[in-house]
């Protein structure tokens, strides 16, 4: 058994490892619910696992593209044969509702069975030189020891997608996953532990960031930082990665507009927009925070979207029918009723939600707010809220909707809705954003295309797809006189 006395202990060199303390899992829907309760890692905890990683690699990072294909695949079948198991463990740790549960432990298992077709398929070249008799192979090669922080709204595809490639090009890894979302992590450890992997080379250490995470990121052999979470947090790891030779990649934050313009079909701009805005509680970083919408439409869509909110069933995220979950945590709660109020006090009118709801047990539930009469300046349209929270910006013409979408200092995902090709083509090549979406949510990407935004949002290569290779690889250039 691997939960020791009643704990869910850390994994470090292939050992169950209980922490000093432990921290219990609350369910977001149900404050008296304990999912579990998790190992905290301390500073000698995280040296350990670090060094166990660092001891691995020469193995690992020469292991043939067979075991580490092997070995991957069958963790991404585990989590399919297990999806509905492990959904249900997401949706109690995070809120989540069911369905969207389920989807996401899915995700999680096919990023594992791509990346582990993705080892088989690490390229190269092989070029002639410009001087006769000489042979140039451009190969990759694992980087070493990769620490991985991750962040607690998608806590199975977030750790999948960073885990994943890291073992699949011949790396070690060491994971934090936030502390509020434990239990999906643990079992991906458990996962590797019995598809054979060898010690060392996966390590799981639960605990705060303050201890955990800065251990992680100043230790001299871990060689690249993988962090998704808030900018603050993220320029303060980038910077001290810098200092230390590190190559890094960082998520950070969005505040992602949904342009909608007078000529779209106003069933489908509003569906975009519920779905964008408002689902996964709109606790995503490619949620559409900001709705730039011309006046033509601006009425019937505002009128629109706020009588589908106030029909959306939010409730106990395992509860049939529940549409909307609680939110992450009290204190995720107390930033999303703060930002309406602030919203409300810079002249924004709140048409609906934004109001602390009552359930049958107790939780984090947030009715959906709906903010109009903003203007681009207001903290509400330029600082991320991370919650079921949408602003709604009036503008009057396509060159003013694009202007007022790349007025911030992100730039992840933005998307419009619009019949026009003409004005769908230059918003896809003038968005200042790592992902367009049109006529489409700007929340939903696929797990084998790069993922990834500019600006404030992002920082480093591309997660996810065969852009992954970028930074989990290292580039060798050898050149070999002709025999």
């Amino acid at each position: 058994m691997s939960i020791i006395d009643n704990q869910y202990p850390n994994y470090i060199n292939g050992d169950w490892v209980l922490g000093a303390k432990a921290q219990p899992n609350v369910n977001p829907s149900d404050v008296a619910d304990v999912v579990g309760l998790y190992s905290q890692a301390d500073v000698a905890q995280t040296e350990a696992a670090i060094d166990a990683a660092y001891d691995a690699f020469p193995a690992w990072s020469t292991s043939t593209i067979q075991r580490r294909f092997d070995i991957l695949d069958a963790v991404g079948s585990a989590i399919l044969a297990r999806k509905d198991e492990f959904g249900r463990l997401l949706s109690r740790e995070e809120g989540k509702p069911l369905a969207e549960g389920i989807g996401e432990a899915a995700r999680a298992g096919y990023i594992f069975k791509f990346f582990a077709g993705e080892a088989l398929r690490i390229e190269g070249q092989h070029l002639g030189s410009v001087r006769p008799g000489v042979d140039i192979d451009v190969t990759r090669e694992p980087l070493g020891v990769i620490g991985m922080i991750t962040p607690w709204n998608f806590p199975i595809a977030i750790p999948a997608w960073k885990i994943a490639p890291a073992l699949a090009f011949g790396n070690c890894v060491v994971l934090k996953p936030a502390d509020i979302v434990p239990g999906c992590a643990w079992e991906i450890a458990k996962l590797l532990h019995e598809a054979g992997l060898p010690k060392g080379v996966f390590n799981l250490v639960m605990g705060r960031g303050s201890v955990v995470g800065e251990t992680i990121v100043n230790s001299p052999k871990v060689t690249a930082i993988s962090f998704t979470g808030s900018v603050a947090t993220g320029r303060s790891i980038g910077a001290k990665s810098f200092a230390t030779g590190k190559k890094v990649q960082l998520e950070m934050g969005g505040k992602n507009p949904l342009v909608v313009l007078d000529d779209a079909a106003l069933p489908v701009a509003v569906d975009v927009a519920l779905n964008g805005s408002f689902f996964s509680t709109g606790q995503r970083c490619t949620a559409s925070s900001r709705l730039i919408v011309t006046e033509g439409i601006h009425d019937k869509f505002v009128e629109a979207l706020a009588e589908k909110l106030q029909a959306l069933k939010i409730d106990h995220a395992l509860k049939a029918g529940t549409e909307m979950g609680p939110a992450a945590s009290e204190a995720q709660l107390e930033q999303d009723l703060n930002y309406v109020e602030i919203a409300r006090q810079e002249g924004g009118k709140v048409v609906c939600g934004g109001e602390r709801l009552n359930r049958d047990t107790e939780g984090f539930y947030l009715s959906p707010a709906l903010i109009t009469e903003t203007a681009p300046a207001m903290r509400i349209n330029r600082e991320e809220v991370f919650g079921p929270v949408a602003s709604v910006v009036r503008v009057k013409t396509y060159e003013e909707a694009l202007a007022v979408a790349n007025d911030t200092e992100f730039g992840l995902s933005s998307g419009i809705c619009t019949s026009s090709l003409k004005y769908a083509t230059h918003f896809k090549r003038h968005a200042q954003a790592g992902m367009v979406m049109i006529n489409l949510p700007t929340a939903g990407v696929d797990y084998h295309v790069p993922f990834g935004g500019r600006k404030g949002s992002s920082y480093g290569p591309r997660e996810q797809g065969r852009y992954a290779a970028e930074f989990y690889t290292t580039v060798k250039t050898t050149y070999q006189a002709a025999p």
